[in-house]
Protein backbone atom coordinates (compact mmCIF):
# COMPACT_ATOMS: atom_id res chain seq x y z
CA UNK A 1 0.00 0.00 0.00
CA UNK A 2 1.53 3.17 -0.81
CA UNK A 3 2.07 5.90 2.00
CA UNK A 4 0.24 9.15 2.35
CA UNK A 5 1.69 11.68 0.66
CA UNK A 6 3.30 14.17 3.06
CA UNK A 7 4.17 11.33 5.61
CA UNK A 8 7.77 9.49 5.69
CA UNK A 9 8.05 6.10 4.52
CA UNK A 10 7.84 3.38 6.66
CA UNK A 11 10.39 1.13 7.34
CA UNK A 12 8.55 -2.44 7.18
CA UNK A 13 9.18 -3.70 10.99
CA UNK A 14 10.65 -7.57 9.20
CA UNK A 15 13.70 -5.21 8.02
CA UNK A 16 13.87 -3.41 11.22
CA UNK A 17 13.98 -6.64 13.33
CA UNK A 18 16.14 -8.18 10.50
CA UNK A 19 19.02 -5.35 10.68
CA UNK A 20 18.38 -5.86 14.96
CA UNK A 21 18.96 -8.90 15.22
CA UNK A 22 21.74 -11.09 16.60
CA UNK A 23 23.06 -12.91 13.53
CA UNK A 24 22.86 -9.77 11.38
CA UNK A 25 24.85 -8.05 13.60
CA UNK A 26 27.65 -10.52 14.58
CA UNK A 27 27.96 -10.90 10.60
CA UNK A 28 28.16 -7.08 10.30
CA UNK A 29 30.98 -6.72 12.79
CA UNK A 30 33.07 -9.58 11.72
CA UNK A 31 32.81 -8.35 8.12
CA UNK A 32 33.69 -5.00 9.23
CA UNK A 33 36.71 -6.89 11.43
CA UNK A 34 37.97 -8.73 8.54
CA UNK A 35 38.19 -5.93 6.37
CA UNK A 36 39.71 -3.82 8.67
CA UNK A 37 42.75 -6.42 8.39
CA UNK A 38 42.52 -7.36 5.18
CA UNK A 39 43.44 -3.74 3.71
CA UNK A 40 45.89 -4.90 1.98
CA UNK A 41 44.99 -7.12 0.10
CA UNK A 42 42.11 -5.54 -1.05
CA UNK A 43 44.05 -2.46 -2.09
CA UNK A 44 46.71 -4.97 -3.83
CA UNK A 45 43.89 -6.95 -5.86
CA UNK A 46 40.47 -4.60 -5.97
CA UNK A 47 42.66 -1.28 -5.56
CA UNK A 48 41.36 2.08 -3.51
CA UNK A 49 37.81 2.10 -5.47
CA UNK A 50 37.00 -1.05 -4.50
CA UNK A 51 38.50 -0.80 -0.73
CA UNK A 52 36.04 2.69 -0.04
CA UNK A 53 33.08 1.11 -1.85
CA UNK A 54 33.81 -2.04 0.84
CA UNK A 55 34.01 0.38 4.10
CA UNK A 56 31.14 2.88 2.67
CA UNK A 57 29.09 0.01 2.00
CA UNK A 58 29.88 -1.56 5.82
CA UNK A 59 29.30 1.72 7.18
CA UNK A 60 25.25 2.17 5.75
CA UNK A 61 24.94 -1.16 6.83
CA UNK A 62 26.01 -0.07 10.77
CA UNK A 63 24.17 2.77 10.33
CA UNK A 64 21.05 1.25 9.42
CA UNK A 65 21.32 -1.45 12.15
CA UNK A 66 21.84 1.55 14.28
CA UNK A 67 19.12 3.05 13.72
CA UNK A 68 17.01 -0.36 13.94
CA UNK A 69 18.45 -0.69 17.33
CA UNK A 70 18.08 2.36 18.77
CA UNK A 71 15.67 2.23 21.00
CA UNK A 72 17.64 -0.49 23.16
CA UNK A 73 20.76 0.87 23.15
CA UNK A 74 22.16 2.99 26.21
CA UNK A 75 23.54 6.30 24.23
CA UNK A 76 24.18 7.99 27.43
CA UNK A 77 28.24 8.66 28.05
CA UNK A 78 28.47 6.39 25.25
CA UNK A 79 31.50 7.36 23.53
CA UNK A 80 34.62 8.36 25.68
CA UNK A 81 35.15 12.22 25.68
CA UNK A 82 38.70 11.98 24.81
CA UNK A 83 38.15 10.07 21.67
CA UNK A 84 35.48 12.74 20.28
CA UNK A 85 38.68 15.21 21.13
CA UNK A 86 41.19 13.68 19.40
CA UNK A 87 39.18 13.35 15.89
CA UNK A 88 37.83 16.57 16.23
CA UNK A 89 41.22 17.79 16.42
CA UNK A 90 42.04 15.87 13.60
CA UNK A 91 39.11 16.88 11.76
CA UNK A 92 40.20 20.64 12.28
CA UNK A 93 43.03 20.80 11.10
CA UNK A 94 41.64 20.80 7.54
CA UNK A 95 41.12 23.93 7.84
CA UNK A 96 44.97 25.59 7.88
CA UNK A 97 46.49 22.52 5.91
CA UNK A 98 47.73 22.65 2.70
CA UNK A 99 46.39 19.88 1.38
CA UNK A 100 42.45 20.25 2.13
CA UNK A 101 40.83 17.68 0.33
CA UNK A 102 43.91 14.65 1.15
CA UNK A 103 42.92 16.08 4.73
CA UNK A 104 39.20 15.40 4.04
CA UNK A 105 39.99 12.04 3.07
CA UNK A 106 41.97 11.59 5.90
CA UNK A 107 40.11 12.33 7.85
CA UNK A 108 36.96 10.98 6.47
CA UNK A 109 38.47 7.01 6.29
CA UNK A 110 39.25 7.72 10.09
CA UNK A 111 36.15 8.16 10.96
CA UNK A 112 34.56 5.76 8.93
CA UNK A 113 36.63 3.23 10.66
CA UNK A 114 36.23 4.68 14.34
CA UNK A 115 32.41 4.61 13.52
CA UNK A 116 32.63 0.59 12.67
CA UNK A 117 34.62 0.45 15.71
CA UNK A 118 31.55 2.10 17.98
CA UNK A 119 29.16 -0.21 16.71
CA UNK A 120 31.21 -3.24 17.63
CA UNK A 121 31.79 -2.33 20.96
CA UNK A 122 28.11 -1.42 21.12
CA UNK A 123 26.06 -4.25 19.99
CA UNK A 124 28.55 -7.34 20.85
CA UNK A 125 29.68 -8.24 24.31
CA UNK A 126 33.23 -8.48 24.91
CA UNK A 127 33.40 -12.19 24.48
CA UNK A 128 31.44 -11.69 21.38
CA UNK A 129 34.31 -9.25 20.11
CA UNK A 130 36.87 -11.81 20.57
CA UNK A 131 35.36 -14.61 19.27
CA UNK A 132 35.21 -12.40 16.11
CA UNK A 133 38.37 -11.47 16.40
CA UNK A 134 39.40 -14.48 16.58
CA UNK A 135 37.61 -16.05 13.74
CA UNK A 136 39.24 -13.57 11.10
CA UNK A 137 42.74 -13.64 12.42
CA UNK A 138 42.26 -17.48 11.93
CA UNK A 139 41.16 -17.62 8.64
CA UNK A 140 43.88 -14.41 7.40
CA UNK A 141 46.73 -16.06 9.41
CA UNK A 142 45.83 -19.25 7.68
CA UNK A 143 45.31 -17.94 4.23
CA UNK A 144 49.11 -16.20 4.97
CA UNK A 145 50.62 -19.64 5.37
CA UNK A 146 49.26 -21.13 2.73
CA UNK A 147 50.34 -18.38 0.02
CA UNK A 148 53.38 -18.48 1.47
CA UNK A 149 54.26 -22.11 1.03
CA UNK A 150 52.43 -21.86 -2.17
CA UNK A 151 55.13 -18.80 -3.48
CA UNK A 152 58.16 -20.36 -1.95
CA UNK A 153 57.93 -23.92 -2.08
CA UNK A 154 55.50 -24.81 -4.50
CA UNK A 155 55.69 -22.23 -7.40
CA UNK A 156 58.99 -20.82 -5.86
CA UNK A 157 58.55 -17.63 -7.27
CA UNK A 158 57.48 -14.00 -5.47
CA UNK A 159 53.78 -12.78 -5.59
CA UNK A 160 54.50 -9.33 -5.95
CA UNK A 161 51.56 -7.70 -5.92
CA UNK A 162 50.48 -8.95 -2.63
CA UNK A 163 54.27 -8.52 -1.19
CA UNK A 164 55.03 -12.05 -0.66
CA UNK A 165 59.07 -12.72 -1.11
CA UNK A 166 58.77 -16.21 -1.25
CA UNK A 167 60.85 -16.94 1.74
CA UNK A 168 58.89 -19.75 3.74
CA UNK A 169 61.27 -22.31 2.41
CA UNK A 170 64.68 -20.48 3.54
CA UNK A 171 62.73 -19.87 7.31
CA UNK A 172 61.89 -16.90 6.47
CA UNK A 173 61.18 -13.78 6.70
CA UNK A 174 57.24 -14.07 5.57
CA UNK A 175 54.85 -11.04 5.54
CA UNK A 176 51.67 -13.14 4.43
CA UNK A 177 48.56 -11.38 3.30
CA UNK A 178 50.19 -7.79 5.74
CA UNK A 179 52.89 -6.35 3.19
CA UNK A 180 55.43 -6.18 5.67
CA UNK A 181 56.75 -9.05 8.05
CA UNK A 182 56.51 -6.05 10.89
CA UNK A 183 52.74 -5.98 10.35
CA UNK A 184 52.64 -9.69 9.71
CA UNK A 185 53.83 -9.74 13.67
CA UNK A 186 51.91 -7.34 15.14
CA UNK A 187 49.07 -9.04 13.94
CA UNK A 188 50.24 -12.83 14.75
CA UNK A 189 50.62 -11.24 18.32
CA UNK A 190 46.74 -9.96 18.79
CA UNK A 191 46.24 -13.22 17.92
CA UNK A 192 48.04 -15.32 19.72
CA UNK A 193 46.70 -12.80 22.81
CA UNK A 194 43.07 -13.45 21.37
CA UNK A 195 43.08 -17.19 20.64
CA UNK A 196 44.77 -17.86 24.49
CA UNK A 197 41.47 -15.76 25.79
CA UNK A 198 39.85 -18.27 23.90
CA UNK A 199 41.46 -20.70 25.75
CA UNK A 200 40.80 -19.40 29.15
CA UNK A 201 37.63 -18.39 28.32
CA UNK A 202 36.77 -22.05 26.72
CA UNK A 203 34.62 -20.03 24.27
CA UNK A 204 35.91 -22.45 21.93
CA UNK A 205 36.97 -26.09 22.33
CA UNK A 206 40.60 -26.79 22.85
CA UNK A 207 40.49 -28.75 19.36
CA UNK A 208 40.99 -25.44 17.54
CA UNK A 209 42.47 -23.09 20.00
CA UNK A 210 45.40 -24.99 20.91
CA UNK A 211 46.06 -25.22 16.84
CA UNK A 212 44.97 -21.32 16.48
CA UNK A 213 47.97 -20.28 19.26
CA UNK A 214 50.65 -22.64 17.70
CA UNK A 215 49.68 -21.06 14.25
CA UNK A 216 50.01 -18.05 15.74
CA UNK A 217 53.78 -18.56 17.22
CA UNK A 218 54.64 -20.07 13.70
CA UNK A 219 53.49 -17.21 12.25
CA UNK A 220 55.58 -14.48 14.84
CA UNK A 221 58.83 -17.03 14.53
CA UNK A 222 58.81 -17.19 10.65
CA UNK A 223 58.13 -13.22 10.41
CA UNK A 224 61.94 -12.63 12.22
CA UNK A 225 60.64 -8.88 13.06
CA UNK A 226 63.32 -7.57 15.40
CA UNK A 227 60.64 -5.08 16.98
CA UNK A 228 58.21 -8.06 17.86
CA UNK A 229 60.41 -9.39 19.95
CA UNK A 230 60.57 -6.37 22.37
CA UNK A 231 57.21 -6.51 22.13
CA UNK A 232 56.39 -10.26 23.12
CA UNK A 233 58.58 -9.39 25.86
CA UNK A 234 56.11 -6.06 27.50
CA UNK A 235 53.01 -8.28 26.62
CA UNK A 236 54.41 -11.04 28.75
CA UNK A 237 55.51 -9.37 31.82
CA UNK A 238 51.90 -7.63 31.45
CA UNK A 239 49.88 -10.85 31.25
CA UNK A 240 51.92 -12.45 34.67
CA UNK A 241 51.36 -9.16 36.22
CA UNK A 242 47.98 -8.80 35.70
CA UNK A 243 47.28 -12.86 36.38
CA UNK A 244 48.59 -11.75 39.99
CA UNK A 245 47.55 -8.45 40.33
CA UNK A 246 43.74 -10.43 39.97
CA UNK A 247 45.34 -12.94 42.61
CA UNK A 248 45.50 -9.82 45.19
CA UNK A 249 42.94 -9.17 47.66
CA UNK A 250 40.75 -6.17 46.74
CA UNK A 251 41.76 -4.20 49.49
CA UNK A 252 45.58 -4.32 49.29
CA UNK A 253 44.80 -4.48 45.26
CA UNK A 254 45.01 -0.31 44.76
CA UNK A 255 48.63 -0.82 46.60
CA UNK A 256 49.98 -3.08 44.39
CA UNK A 257 48.49 -1.02 41.33
CA UNK A 258 50.83 1.98 42.05
CA UNK A 259 53.90 -0.25 42.71
CA UNK A 260 53.51 -1.93 39.06
CA UNK A 261 52.95 1.53 37.77
CA UNK A 262 56.34 2.54 39.78
CA UNK A 263 58.34 -0.49 38.39
CA UNK A 264 57.35 -0.01 35.18
CA UNK A 265 57.84 3.52 34.51
CA UNK A 266 61.56 2.72 36.06
CA UNK A 267 61.68 -0.01 33.57
CA UNK A 268 61.36 2.26 30.30
CA UNK A 269 63.71 5.18 32.26
CA UNK A 270 66.15 2.37 31.83
CA UNK A 271 65.41 0.90 28.90
CA UNK A 272 65.89 4.67 27.08
CA UNK A 273 69.11 5.37 28.97
CA UNK A 274 70.29 1.99 27.59
CA UNK A 275 68.80 2.04 24.77
CA UNK A 276 71.72 0.94 22.47
CA UNK A 277 72.36 -1.92 24.28
CA UNK A 278 69.10 -2.70 23.85
CA UNK A 279 69.04 -2.53 20.27
CA UNK A 280 72.14 -4.58 20.16
CA UNK A 281 70.53 -7.29 22.28
CA UNK A 282 67.52 -7.50 19.84
CA UNK A 283 69.70 -7.51 16.89
CA UNK A 284 67.77 -4.67 15.41
CA UNK A 285 70.30 -2.40 14.63
CA UNK A 286 69.95 -2.39 10.80
CA UNK A 287 65.79 -1.97 11.35
CA UNK A 288 66.58 0.57 13.75
CA UNK A 289 68.85 2.96 11.35
CA UNK A 290 66.37 3.08 8.74
CA UNK A 291 63.76 4.22 11.63
CA UNK A 292 66.15 6.51 13.05
CA UNK A 293 67.06 8.37 9.20
CA UNK A 294 63.22 9.03 8.91
CA UNK A 295 62.70 10.07 12.50
CA UNK A 296 65.15 12.73 12.25
CA UNK A 297 63.72 14.13 9.36
CA UNK A 298 60.30 14.14 10.87
CA UNK A 299 62.07 16.30 14.02
CA UNK A 300 63.44 18.69 11.75
CA UNK A 301 59.68 19.04 10.14
CA UNK A 302 57.39 19.35 13.04
CA UNK A 303 59.14 22.67 14.78
CA UNK A 304 57.57 24.21 11.52
CA UNK A 305 54.18 23.82 12.77
CA UNK A 306 55.04 22.46 16.20
CA UNK A 307 51.29 24.15 17.82
CA UNK A 308 48.82 22.97 15.25
CA UNK A 309 50.64 20.31 12.78
CA UNK A 310 50.82 20.02 9.16
CA UNK A 311 46.85 18.12 8.52
CA UNK A 312 45.94 14.95 9.02
CA UNK A 313 46.55 12.06 6.67
CA UNK A 314 46.85 9.11 8.59
CA UNK A 315 48.65 7.25 5.29
CA UNK A 316 51.52 9.73 3.98
CA UNK A 317 51.05 11.62 0.92
CA UNK A 318 54.32 11.04 -1.00
CA UNK A 319 53.63 13.84 -3.51
CA UNK A 320 52.66 16.28 -0.53
CA UNK A 321 55.22 18.31 1.64
CA UNK A 322 56.42 17.56 4.89
CA UNK A 323 56.09 13.46 3.38
CA UNK A 324 57.92 13.82 -0.14
CA UNK A 325 60.74 16.00 1.70
CA UNK A 326 60.86 13.05 5.14
CA UNK A 327 61.32 10.32 1.98
CA UNK A 328 63.87 12.83 -0.10
CA UNK A 329 65.84 13.19 3.20
CA UNK A 330 66.08 10.11 4.93
CA UNK A 331 66.51 8.46 1.75
CA UNK A 332 63.67 5.44 2.28
CA UNK A 333 59.87 5.81 1.44
CA UNK A 334 57.41 4.62 4.13
CA UNK A 335 54.09 5.16 4.69
CA UNK A 336 53.66 6.03 7.89
CA UNK A 337 56.02 7.59 10.10
CA UNK A 338 57.33 4.32 12.05
CA UNK A 339 56.34 5.68 15.17
CA UNK A 340 52.53 6.84 15.87
CA UNK A 341 53.28 9.67 18.64
CA UNK A 342 55.86 11.15 16.16
CA UNK A 343 53.57 10.66 13.33
CA UNK A 344 50.57 12.28 15.41
CA UNK A 345 52.66 15.38 16.27
CA UNK A 346 53.81 15.87 12.84
CA UNK A 347 50.24 15.87 11.76
CA UNK A 348 47.72 17.14 14.20
CA UNK A 349 51.03 18.80 16.36
CA UNK A 350 51.19 19.70 19.98
CA UNK A 351 47.86 19.81 20.95
CA UNK A 352 46.94 16.69 18.47
CA UNK A 353 49.31 14.79 20.57
CA UNK A 354 48.27 15.44 23.93
CA UNK A 355 44.22 14.50 22.91
CA UNK A 356 46.07 11.61 21.69
CA UNK A 357 48.23 10.78 24.84
CA UNK A 358 45.06 11.20 27.18
CA UNK A 359 42.79 8.63 25.07
CA UNK A 360 45.31 6.20 25.05
CA UNK A 361 46.22 6.68 28.79
CA UNK A 362 42.23 6.68 29.61
CA UNK A 363 41.53 3.74 27.21
CA UNK A 364 44.18 1.87 28.85
CA UNK A 365 43.92 2.68 32.82
CA UNK A 366 40.28 1.76 32.42
CA UNK A 367 40.74 -1.57 31.00
CA UNK A 368 43.50 -2.38 33.15
CA UNK A 369 41.49 -1.90 36.13
CA UNK A 370 38.49 -3.28 34.55
CA UNK A 371 40.82 -6.65 33.67
CA UNK A 372 42.21 -6.77 37.33
CA UNK A 373 38.48 -6.60 39.57
CA UNK A 374 36.39 -7.68 37.32
CA UNK A 375 36.47 -11.87 37.80
CA UNK A 376 36.02 -12.73 34.12
CA UNK A 377 38.68 -13.81 32.05
CA UNK A 378 37.73 -11.98 28.89
CA UNK A 379 38.21 -9.02 30.29
CA UNK A 380 42.21 -9.08 30.11
CA UNK A 381 41.75 -8.95 26.46
CA UNK A 382 41.34 -5.32 26.13
CA UNK A 383 44.58 -4.22 28.05
CA UNK A 384 46.27 -7.03 26.84
CA UNK A 385 45.97 -5.93 23.19
CA UNK A 386 46.53 -2.53 24.19
CA UNK A 387 49.72 -3.11 25.32
CA UNK A 388 50.76 -4.70 22.10
CA UNK A 389 49.43 -1.88 20.34
CA UNK A 390 51.05 0.55 22.60
CA UNK A 391 54.46 -1.00 22.42
CA UNK A 392 54.02 -1.29 18.68
CA UNK A 393 53.37 1.93 18.25
CA UNK A 394 57.24 3.44 19.44
CA UNK A 395 58.18 1.02 15.73
CA UNK A 396 55.07 1.37 13.82
CA UNK A 397 51.95 3.66 13.15
CA UNK A 398 49.36 0.98 12.26
CA UNK A 399 47.37 2.35 15.41
CA UNK A 400 46.48 5.44 13.52
CA UNK A 401 45.07 3.50 10.79
CA UNK A 402 42.42 0.41 9.86
CA UNK A 403 42.30 -1.92 11.93
CA UNK A 404 44.94 -1.06 14.69
CA UNK A 405 42.67 2.32 15.07
CA UNK A 406 39.47 -0.06 15.05
CA UNK A 407 40.88 -2.02 17.98
CA UNK A 408 41.84 1.05 19.62
CA UNK A 409 38.34 2.53 19.25
CA UNK A 410 37.25 -0.86 20.33
CA UNK A 411 39.05 -1.24 23.42
CA UNK A 412 38.47 2.57 24.44
CA UNK A 413 34.81 2.57 24.11
CA UNK A 414 34.15 -1.09 25.69
CA UNK A 415 36.59 0.19 28.78
CA UNK A 416 34.44 3.22 28.87
CA UNK A 417 31.00 1.57 29.07
CA UNK A 418 32.42 -0.16 32.37
CA UNK A 419 34.40 2.61 34.30
CA UNK A 420 33.10 6.20 33.10
CA UNK A 421 32.84 9.31 35.34
CA UNK A 422 29.28 10.30 33.27
CA UNK A 423 27.59 6.89 35.01
CA UNK A 424 27.23 9.09 38.12
CA UNK A 425 24.59 11.07 36.16
CA UNK A 426 21.30 10.72 35.74
CA UNK A 427 20.02 9.26 32.97
CA UNK A 428 17.74 6.49 31.39
CA UNK A 429 17.79 2.79 30.82
CA UNK A 430 17.44 1.21 27.25
CA UNK A 431 14.19 -0.74 26.94
CA UNK A 432 16.69 -4.04 26.25
CA UNK A 433 20.11 -4.03 27.22
CA UNK A 434 22.87 -4.02 24.40
CA UNK A 435 24.74 -6.70 25.81
CA UNK A 436 21.51 -8.87 24.69
CA UNK A 437 21.54 -8.25 20.71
Amino acid sequence: MSSLPGRRPVVPESVSEFLASPRFTSVLSMAAIGMAFSTHVLRSTIGWPGLIGALCGLVVLAAASFIAQRHYIEWHGLLPISLIAFVVWCALTVLWTDYQWTAVSGVVYQVAFAFLGVYIALVRDTIQVVRAVGDVLRVLLTASLVLEVLSGILLDLPIRFLGIQGNIAHGGPIQGLFGTRNQLSIVALIAFVTFLVELRTRSVLQRRAIPSILLAVLCLALAHSPVIAAVLVVVAVATLALYGLRKVPPHARPYVQWSLAIVTLAIAVLCYVFRTGVINLLNARADFSVRYDTWIQMWQMIPLRELQGWGWVGLWRHNLVPFASIDFFSGSTHSNGLNAFLDVYLQTGLVGLVAFLVLLALAFSRAWVLASNKRTVVHVWLPLVLIALLSTSLFESSILIESGWLLVVVCAVKAAQSLSWRDALPHRAPTRAAEDL
